[in-house]
C-alpha cells in the first residue's frame, strides 16, 4: 500500500494572534512565526496549520473573514505571508490553511450586498427566510447563545448564523457560492499553501425544511441534527474534483458530531473527498448531566469513557480511513489539565504520559502551541478576565438570564474547560511579557511561564519539549508506529490505558497510567525486545508509577 505524504507528518498548530509578536503591537503576527521557525524545525514538525489570518472584524478571533483573499492588517501583509510561506518551505515544513466556509463574516462584500434586496446578484448566497407568525422561522439556537437567526428589515427576512450573528450561514445549495469558494481556494493552492484544515465543514449541507428541533429551553441546539446534512457528500466530492485533486494537498475536516463511519465515507482511503477528520469524542466526554448546560462542567474525564472514544476510532478506521490525533486545540483547554494532572508535583510527568499515549496511535498527530512544554489551563476566577465570546455568552445566558446554575460554578466551569485556556500567549522565556512581545500582550500571560517556557526547557535536557522531540523522531522512524493496526488491551481498567500495535510481525505494547498512584500491571513486559520510551529514566517492570508511561517493543 502507498502511504501519502501526510500520514508520514506530525503536524504543529499555531494560534498566530498568542504565538509571537514582532513588531511589538501586543499581537502575535507572520514575521513573528518566521522568526520562530528554527523552534519548529527543532521540534522536528512537519506541517504548521494556522489558524484564520484573513481580513476580519474578529467577532470570532478570525472565525468570521471579510475577504479570503487578504490578509488582516495586524498579523502583517500579503508579502508577510509569501515571505513566511517561502521560508516554511525552504525549512523543508510544509503549511496548511484554515478555511472557514459554512459562513464568512456579515462584512464580507457577498453580505453586504445580500442584505441589501432579494433580487440581487448576491441575494441567495445566504440562507433567508421570511418570519413565521412575527418571529423567527424555527427554534433553532446559536453556538455562541440565543437565536440562529437574526432580521434584516432591508429584505424584509431572517438569516441563519449556526455561530454568531456577525457569522452569517452560506447557503451551499448555490452553485455560484461553490463556485466562489473553489476560485478562492486556488488563490492559496496557486500560492504553494499545502492544505486546508476545515471548519466545521460537515455543517454546511442543512437539513431539507430547516424543521424545528428538540428544544429542552429556549432555543435548541442544532449541532446534531444539522452535521452530515443530505448533500454533504456532494458537496466535498464537487471539491474534491474541481479543486483538491488537481494538487497535492492535505485537507482535515473539523466534523463535530460525526461518527466513525461517517468520516469513513467523507475521508476513506478509496474515497475521493478528504484525508482525514477532527472528529469530537474524546473531548465531549465531560458534558454537563444537565442537558441545559451543554460542554459547561469541571468533572473529570473517566479513563474508561476515554479509552473507549480513542479505541473505537482506532479499530473502525483501520484499513478503511487515517485519524487525526490531538488533545486539544484552539477551542479545546489545555491537556494536560484536562486529561491528566496540571500540580506542579506531577505535570512534567503527566505530559510526557499524554505525549506518549496519543503519539503512539495510528494517524497523524497534531501538536497544539505550548503542548510541547505541557503548557497548562490559566485557571481564571473572575470573568472580567475572559475574552471568548463563548465563554462570556455562555456565562450571561446560564447564570443571569435563565438563572440555571449560580456564578460561582458557572466560572469552575470556564477555568476547567473555556477556549480562552488555550489562547493565552505562547512563554517563550521567563523575561517580561515571556518573551512574546516587549508590550503588554493582547490577552493576559498565564502567571505559570516564569516556571514553564521555552528558553527553559531548552537547556533542560528531561522537559517536555525535548521527550516531544523524541516522540516525532520516533514516528518517523517507524513504520510500526505510522502503519501498525491497533489492539485494545483491558477496556474496563480505570487507572490504566494499554494498547498493542501490530505490523509485519513486529508487536508495539503502550502502557500509560492516567493516576497518582503506582500500580501494577503485567503484559509481558519481561520478554519486549526494548524499551523504546518512558517518562522515567529506569524501567521497574511491571510496575507503573504515578503518571508513568512505556513503550516496548516485541520483535
Amino acid at each position: 500500500m502507498t502511504h501519502k505524504w501526510w500520514q508520514d507528518s506530525v503536524v504543529y498548530q499555531i494560534y498566530p494572534m498568542s504565538f509571537q509578536d514582532s513588531n511589538n503591537d501586543g499581537i502575535g503576527d507572520l514575521p513573528g512565526i518566521k522568526q520562530r521557525l528554527p523552534y519548529l524545525k527543532k521540534l522536528g514538525v512537519d506541517v504548521i496549520w494556522l489558524n484564520p489570518i484573513y481580513e476580519s472584524p474578529n467577532k470570532d478571533n478570525g472565525y468570521d473573514i471579510a475577504d479570503y483573499e487578504a490578509i488582516n492588517p495586524m498579523y502583517g501583509t500579503m508579502a508577510d505571508f509569501d515571505q513566511l510561506l517561502e521560508a516554511t518551505h525552504k525549512s523543508g515544513i510544509k503549511l496548511l490553511m484554515d478555511l472557514v466556509v459554512n459562513h464568512t463574516s456579515d462584512q464580507h462584500r457577498w453580505f453586504q450586498e445580500s442584505k441589501k434586496s432579494q433580487d440581487n446578484q448576491y441575494a441567495d448566497y445566504y440562507i433567508w427566510r421570511d418570519p413565521v407568525d412575527g418571529h423567527e422561522p424555527n427554534n433553532w439556537g446559536a453556538a455562541f447563545g440565543g437565536s440562529a437567526w437574526t432580521y434584516v428589515p432591508e429584505r424584509g427576512q431572517y438569516y441563519l448564523h449556526l455561530f454568531a450573528p456577525g457569522q452569517p450561514d452560506l447557503n451551499w445549495e448555490n452553485p455560484d457560492v461553490r463556485e466562489s469558494i473553489w476560485s478562492l481556494m486556488r488563490f492559496w493552492l496557486d500560492k504553494g499553501v499545502d492544505g486546508f484544515r476545515m471548519d466545521v465543514i460537515n455543517l454546511i449541507s442543512k437539513p431539507a425544511g430547516l424543521p424545528d428541533a428538540p428544544a429542552p429551553a429556549n432555543y435548541a441546539t442544532v449541532e446534531k441534527m444539522v452535521a452530515d446534512g443530505p448533500k454533504l457528500n456532494d458537496y466535498l466530492h464537487e471539491m474534491n474534483d474541481k479543486v483538491l485533486s488537481h494538487y497535492d494537498v492535505m485537507t482535515v475536516g473539523e466534523m463535530p458530531s460525526s461518527k466513525p463511519e461517517d468520516a469513513i465515507e467523507y475521508t476513506g482511503l478509496k474515497s475521493n473527498e478528504l484525508n482525514m477528520v477532527f472528529q469530537f469524542e474524546h473531548v465531549s466526554l465531560s458534558s454537563n448531566p444537565d442537558k441545559r448546560l451543554g460542554k459547561w462542567n469541571d468533572a473529570p474525564v473517566k479513563l474508561t469513557d476515554l479509552k473507549r472514544a480513542l479505541s473505537r476510532w482506532q479499530v473502525e478506521l483501520d484499513g478503511q480511513g487515517w485519524n487525526s490525533l490531538y488533545w486539544n486545540n484552539h477551542d479545546q483547554p489545555r491537556a494536560v489539565s484536562r486529561f491528566a494532572n496540571d500540580d506542579p508535583k506531577y505535570r512534567v510527568r503527566a505530559a510526557k504520559m499524554l505525549g506518549t499515549t496519543l503519539h503512539m496511535m495510528q494517524g497523524t498527530p497534531y501538536v497544539y502551541e505550548g503542548e510541547e512544554l505541557g503548557m497548562t489551563n490559566v485557571h481564571y476566577t473572575s470573568l472580567d478576565q475572559y475574552e471568548d465570546l463563548e465563554s462570556i455568552n455562555s456565562y450571561h445566558e446560564l447564570v443571569d438570564e435563565n438563572k440555571f446554575v449560580d456564578g460561582k460554578t458557572m466560572l469552575k466551569y470556564l477555568a476547567n474547560v473555556s477556549r480562552d485556556n488555550a489562547r493565552t500567549p505562547m512563554q517563550w522565556d521567563d523575561k517580561e511579557n515571556a518573551g512574546f512581545s516587549k508590550v503588554k500582550p493582547w490577552f493576559a500571560l498565564n502567571p505559570n511561564y516564569t516556571e514553564i517556557n521555552v528558553a527553559g526547557e531548552l537547556e533542560d535536557p528531561e522537559s517536555v519539549f525535548y521527550y516531544y522531540q523524541k516522540l516525532i523522531a520516533l514516528r518517523h522512524d517507524s513504520e510500526l508506529i505510522r502503519y501498525g493496526t491497533y489492539e485494545e488491551i483491558d477496556p474496563q481498567d480505570a487507572e490504566v490505558f494499554a494498547y498493542r500495535r501490530h505490523y509485519e510481525g513486529q508487536t508495539l505494547l503502550v502502557l500509560s497510567n492516567f493516576t497518582d498512584q503506582t500500580v501494577t500491571r503485567d503484559y509481558d513486559q519481561a520478554n519486549a525486545t526494548e524499551r523504546l520510551i518512558g517518562n522515567y529514566e529506569d524501567d521497574q517492570g511491571t510496575t507503573l508509577r504515578p503518571y508513568e508511561s512505556k513503550v516496548y517493543v516485541f520483535k
